[in-house]
């Protein structure tokens, strides 16, 4: 079989050492023992935590804030600013106890009010947030006592607690400031210095953190879009954290450190009336023409395996084993494009370049298999920020947008609700029934009956090629030879949780 991917592999390698001359921006010297730079692919849109649904300011913001509920580096959930498991009042109620003695880094305390205006906030439409859809079923939350909440649910909700997981909790006071958006103030074990727009954060730790001690007093999350110039920055010594690695460069690295994580790229189809791919027989074709086994491969370099098709990984809750993936049969794509009349038909392909490990080659890949079985595509690479405004635009949705999912929240409502219902701004189609299953499973607290539910979601969007997953990828970094860190199953970097060696060049 001819391979239909193209030769990234030497003209990337040519790029690193063109890199590592290139490296006048990080003149300086190696960071100290207790500094640390990491590198990400983009720049945050805001560092507001609840305003956008926006990965490169979770990563900065994971060390600002903090969430009433955690994970382990495993998944399992625990306590965080909550001193227990929420309670259950009654089907629409809940009851959440936090701990004592915590303060927002500008002195306001962590306590029932903050607590109930961050949960009030996120769902207030005014917000317009694009974390919205993960925590709707929010009808309102109230201070009982100062460190007693009460959170109403629109109906019975059996994935609050994970809901609550995702939520960062912001000051009652300063998050209505002008300034929030820009200069972030959480509970976290890192304090917000600068934001220098276009190349970094810089934080320092919280000397009045209520928990253990961060061993790095000062972190640089630089914005590096390029996967070459990160890599160079590692290897000069510059860098000591570097974000989605190409899986070619592991063998050159000072450490790997390498997991099997929750990302899943994705390709969501338009299937709304207008679309050059309204047509169910054009969406099949696309699907059916890529070879995902030659992507996880070829372009992964086995880092990366071939994806069911759905939203979810097989730990999340909601994930059905039943649901195969559509095999590579580029005749039977040409075939369903013929009887459809598209033989020809433009594609617009949007994507992101820098944001997740090799995006840009796979978005690359993807369009020429789909250019293979007669389409002509249009791939368009825009900016970060410009992406995300293209995407969740229901008023202009792209033919075909790539991006990839994690779900932190391990149970399908996350994904489901946001790129599924034909409501969400992120979705593109316009499947009343579809919506009505959504919405249904979302409050059933029936184990079996949810599980049907997503079931039938799942299989719907699978026949009618709404949204599908390509691959399911392992999280590669780069760590420079003076830190040591166990990369998490859920994709966040805490800072805190690095070590550094002394004296280590």
């Amino acid at each position: 079989m001819m391979t239909l991917l193209p030769d990234f592999r030497s003209a990337l390698r040519r790029s690193v050492f063109a890199s590592v001359s290139a490296l006048a921006l990080f003149v300086g010297g190696a960071a100290s023992a207790t500094e640390v730079v990491v590198a990400i692919g983009a720049e945050p849109t805001t560092l507001d935590p609840q305003a956008q649904d926006d990965g490169p300011e979770r990563i900065v913001n994971d060390n600002i804030y903090e969430t009433l509920y955690v994970r382990d580096a495993t998944g399992t959930l625990s306590p965080g600013l909550a001193a227990e498991l929420p309670k259950q009042i009654d089907p629409l109620t809940w009851e959440i106890v936090l701990r004592d003695g915590i303060n927002f880094h500008n002195g306001e305390p962590l306590d029932a009010k903050a607590v109930a205006l961050s949960l009030n906030r996120i769902v207030d439409p005014a917000l317009k947030s694009g974390q919205f859809s993960y925590v709707s079923t929010i009808k309102e939350a109230v201070a009982v006592d100062a460190r007693t909440v009460r959170v109403t649910t629109e109906k019975p909700d059996p994935a609050l607690t994970a809901r609550l997981y995702w939520l960062k909790i912001v000051p009652a006071s300063y998050a209505s400031d002008p300034n929030f958006a820009a200069h972030p103030i959480g509970t976290g074990p890192y304090k917000f210095v600068r934001w220098d727009r276009g190349e970094e954060v810089v934080l320092q730790a919280n000397p009045d953190y209520w928990g253990n001690a961060a061993k790095v007093d000062d972190v640089t999350f630089r914005f590096i879009p390029d996967a070459s110039t990160r890599l160079a920055g590692l290897l000069s010594g510059e860098l000591d954290l570097i974000t989605n690695v190409a899986p070619e460069f592991t063998a050159q690295l000072p450490k790997v450190a390498k997991i099997e994580g929750l990302e899943l790229p994705y390709v969501l189809i338009n299937a709304r009336p207008g679309a050059p791919t309204s047509d169910v027989r054009v969406r099949q074709a696309l699907l059916y023409a890529v070879n995902r086994e030659e992507l996880a491969e070829g372009l992964f370099e086995g880092n990366a395996k071939a994806a069911t098709g759905q939203l979810a990984v097989p730990a999340a809750f909601g994930f059905d084993e039943s649901i195969k993936a559509y095999p590579y049969d580029p005749e039977k794509a040409k075939a369903l494009l013929k009887e459809a009349g598209a033989e020809g038909a433009v594609i617009e392909f949007v994507g992101p370049g820098g944001r997740f490990l090799k995006d840009r080659d796979t978005v690359e890949a993807v369009a020429a298999y789909w250019t293979a079985v007669g389409l002509k595509v249009n791939v368009r690479i825009p900016e970060w920020s410009d992406y995300l405004k293209t995407i969740f635009n229901p008023e202009a949705r792209p033919d075909v947008y790539y991006s990839s999912s994690a779900n932190e929240l391990f149970d399908v409502d996350r994904a489901i609700t946001a790129y599924y219902h034909p409501v969400s701004p992120g979705a593109s189609n316009a499947d009343k029934e579809l919506g009505e299953w959504i919405d249904a499973a979302r409050f059933e607290t029936d184990v079996e009956k949810r599980k049907a539910l997503y079931a039938k979601v799942l299989q719907r969007s699978r026949d009618e090629a709404y949204v599908n997953s390509l691959l399911n990828v392992q999280d590669i970094y780069g760590l420079s030879k003076r830190v040591e860190w166990t990369p998490r199953v859920d994709g966040k970097v805490f800072v805190k949780d690095i070590t550094v060696s002394e004296g280590t060049e």
